[in-house]
């Protein structure tokens, strides 16, 4: 009997197979939104559930009419899609339950232990040392003991005696810790980068005992080639030409290194801000670009040789030898680059198409992408958390969507596609790199225009033939300096990229959705209907707080400080973290978040100088160059970059929306002092109805006990910033007593050296009635003056199963 609708007609297979497809997809998407993980046993039982479903749908079908019990005939189609739906569901969460069965256990955290394992990624250089990635093969504790570990550990040396190359058998004393990452509202999640790594443990090498290399073993040849091929590289252009053209060089010879091994690493950061805001990231990370071309390389020069033989011919089609060799290619490629995960996903989608053409099987576009969308999803259901797959996927379907089909003669006919595909893109991807990024490059479709034919047809070509002969390399290395220049010069043009609030998920998919209806092949004004969904993402706000009320926002920023305080319509930000080798936190945490949420600083507010409180000042400035500074001590930060900054001191005082901004300390201005805790800032806000925060940088009990003298009942706030990350030094209990908090805010990295909090702090927090909320395990903190006694953590907010135990 056909199959049929919910409401009646007939299903063509192909629709069966497409609702199949989705119902699978749907199952996964809703385990990945899952806050945490249930038992291994419970997603088995919904595994055989859902098989059991499908075995009964397959029966029912082919029983005859007299046995369904006068069943509605569209009960199959349900009991299908659902079947499959727990089936993505379950099978998701059983292989993340397996998985997270082997995490480090909690008690091995930061203790010594005896580690031998085999190097098995391409070392990668850090600000103050070297990271790679082992394969334990033996593990104890220093007194002989047997110990679990994970299969996979991350580790890095701090000292230069320690260097590996992949293949290598060493033996180390390590300490390890389960994977951790700062939560912050629109920041990245590191510990799901690490999930879908598959490492559940990092640590660093000790110093003593001395690390002993035990030999070398056959492990990982794809990575000892590709570390070979590297120093090559690195050594033939190790030398700069002595007229100052070294950084130029050196940040072009990363650029041809990520395009030969894959090493991203190699990529200064700043260079990859560039070609983020010039929409060419994609060009020189190894995506599914570069694996396609040496697949279409391959195509051509096999089935132009398999066509040379008749008796081949005869044996296997060209096509079909072509395409399998161009897969085969397809696949070394990826293998030497690293086995990336987009690599993974292009050798998916190349093997199904492979697949159907060997088949013969000429399914349309729609079918075949929905087919590779639900196999890529099967092989790594997390690649649906990753912004890649969906701008790869969107731009492909774009493509095939508005193919305009027949080619034209004409020599003009290719520039004419290349600038039709682009604009269709780019356009369709605005919206998506809006939802996924804040901002849209508006300069990509021009820069994309040349870039694309400059690094796939010259830049790739030459890197690669680079490894046959070496001088050639010289040559890629002059192409990625033009390359560079050329897109610095266009970051520069004014609006070269578009910064907007980021959109909340349903306001995105519905401007996906109205970009998509606007690139559909219909008349114009049925067209322009796509615009209404397209407009309110553009314009979209998020709410901010009612005048006179306000909003704090504690950051998750290690060990150091910062946070934000936003009214009616100003924003302040007090303290910007700290920095470290390869970054700090302006330009990691507190510039994107200004950005998602579209707000512009007017003012920002140190509390002192020490790099934990304003190593993110200068990448701030550099965003938000109109806002005013503020702070204690600053004439040695402020001076290099000649930003005028006014002295905080006690008595200063003003008001945004109802809300009043009060400085309690220090006594008198300070531009240099001899103890920067000592002069730092402390600021009061509060509501017009009363409700405070209290913000203090790192005071001691000298100067909380003068504080404490001068204001008296004033000190009273609902939230306390406690003083220094919770130092013993600070937080005394005469200031407790002043201050009555009833939320106590922390700002402390992970299992820091200092061990911040204290435990003595910790203590009287607890004695005088206050709710801790502590950023090393609760990520961001948010805190409202219309709930002023209790506060939010990010993590509960947004609550993982891939987080872990923070113990």
């Amino acid at each position: 009997m056909p199959s049929v609708w919910p409401g009646g007609g007939q299903i063509s297979p192909w629709w069966w197979c497409a609702w199949a497809q989705v119902a699978w997809v749907l199952g996964c998407a809703l385990q990945l939104a899952q806050p945490a993980l249930w038992s291994v046993s419970r997603y088995a039982t919904g595994v055989a559930l859902a098989l059991m479903l499908l075995l009964r749908v397959l029966r029912w079908r082919s029983a005859p009419s007299t046995q369904r019990w006068g069943l509605p005939a569209s009960l199959p189609w349900w009991l299908a899609a659902g079947a499959l739906v727990l089936l993505g569901f379950a099978s998701t969460g059983w292989r993340a339950a397996h998985f997270a069965q082997g995490a480090l256990a909690a008690e091995v955290q930061g203790q010594d232990v005896l580690l031998q394992g085999v190097v098995v990624s391409l070392p990668q250089a850090t600000a103050q040392g070297q990271r790679w990635q082992v394969a334990v093969e033996q593990s104890q504790w220093p007194d002989g003991r047997a110990l679990h570990l994970p299969a996979r550990v991350v580790l890095h040396s701090y000292t230069p005696e320690v260097q590996v190359l992949p293949g290598q058998r060493w033996r180390w004393t390590v300490r390890l810790q389960r994977p951790h990452g700062a939560r912050n509202p629109h920041g990245w999640d590191a510990e799901l980068w690490w999930w879908s790594q598959g490492v559940q443990a990092s640590g660093y090498v000790r110093a003593q005992p001395q690390a002993q290399l035990l030999g070398h073993t056959w492990q990982a040849p794809m990575e000892q080639a590709r570390a070979r091929v590297r120093a090559r590289l690195q050594a033939s252009l190790a030398d700069g030409d002595g007229d100052g053209t070294l950084p130029a060089r050196q940040r072009a010879l990363g650029v041809v290194t990520a395009l030969v091994t894959g090493d991203q690493a190699a990529i200064a950061k700043d260079d990859w801000r560039l070609l983020r805001d010039t929409g060419v990231a994609h060009l020189v990370s190894i995506s599914g670009l570069h694996i396609t071309m040496f697949a279409w390389l391959a195509v051509a020069l096999v089935g132009g040789l398999w066509r040379r033989s008749p008796a081949l011919c005869l044996r296997w089609p060209a096509p079909v030898a072509a395409a399998w060799a161009g897969l085969g290619l397809a696949l070394l490629y990826a293998l030497f680059s690293g086995w990336g995960i987009p690599a993974q996903r292009t050798l998916l989608m190349l093997l199904v198409v492979v697949l159907l053409r060997t088949l013969g099987l000429h399914w349309p576009w729609p079918r075949v992408w929905l087919l590779v969308l639900a196999v890529v999803v099967l092989w790594d259901p997390w690649a649906l958390l990753q912004a890649g797959f969906w701008l790869s996927f969107v731009a492909v379907g774009v493509l095939f969507m508005t193919d305009p089909g027949a080619r034209r003669p004409g020599w003009w006919q290719p520039a004419w596609r290349l600038l039709r595909e682009q604009a269709l893109v780019g356009l369709a991807l605005s919206p998506l790199t809006l939802l996924l990024f804040g901002q849209i490059s508006l300069v990509g479709f021009v820069a994309n225009l040349w870039a694309i034919p400059w690094v796939t047809l010259v830049l790739t070509p030459l890197a690669m033939l680079g490894v046959l002969c070496t001088p050639l390399w010289a040559l890629a290395v002059w192409c990625a300096q033009v390359m560079l220049g050329a897109l610095a010069w266009m970051a520069q043009w004014p609006l070269a990229v578009a910064h907007f609030a980021q959109p909340p998920l349903w306001l995105g998919v519905a401007g996906v959705l109205g970009c998509g209806w606007l690139l559909m092949r219909w008349p114009g004004p049925l067209r322009l209907l796509g615009l209404p969904l397209v407009l309110p993402m553009l314009l979209w706000q998020p709410r901010a707080p009612a005048p006179g009320e306000f909003a704090l926002l504690a950051l998750d920023v290690g060990q150091g400080s910062s946070v934000l305080v936003r009214t009616a319509g100003h924003t302040l930000l007090v303290d910007a973290g700290p920095r470290w080798g390869s970054g700090d936190t302006g330009q990691q945490t507190i510039v994107p978040l200004l950005r998602a949420q579209g707000w512009q600083l007017d003012r920002l507010l140190l509390t002192h100088v020490d790099s934990d409180h304003t190593g993110g000042a200068w990448s701030v400035l550099a965003a938000q160059p109109q806002a005013q500074v503020w702070g204690s001590g600053l004439d040695s930060l402020m001076q290099p970059v000649q930003h005028p900054w006014q002295p905080c001191v006690r008595g200063q005082q003003w008001q945004w929306d109802g809300v009043v901004f009060r400085v309690l300390w220090p006594q008198v201005a300070v531009g240099q002092p001899r103890d920067t805790n000592t002069g730092s800032c402390v600021l009061q806000v509060r509501s017009a109805r009363g409700a405070s925060v209290l913000l203090t940088g790192d005071i001691a009990r000298a100067q909380e006990q003068v504080l404490v003298a001068q204001e008296g009942s004033a000190l009273r706030a609902d939230a306390l910033l406690v003083a220094h990350h919770g130092s013993r030094s600070s937080t005394s209990a005469a200031w407790l007593q002043a201050v009555q908090p009833r939320v106590a805010l922390v700002q402390s990295g992970w299992r820091n050296r200092f061990g911040h909090p204290s435990a003595p702090v910790l203590q009287r927090l607890q004695q005088a009635q206050a709710q801790v909320f502590n950023t090393a395990t609760c990520g961001a903190i948010h805190w409202h003056s219309t709930q002023p006694a209790t506060a939010q953590c990010e993590r509960q907010l947004r609550p993982r199963y891939w987080q872990g135990d923070l113990r």
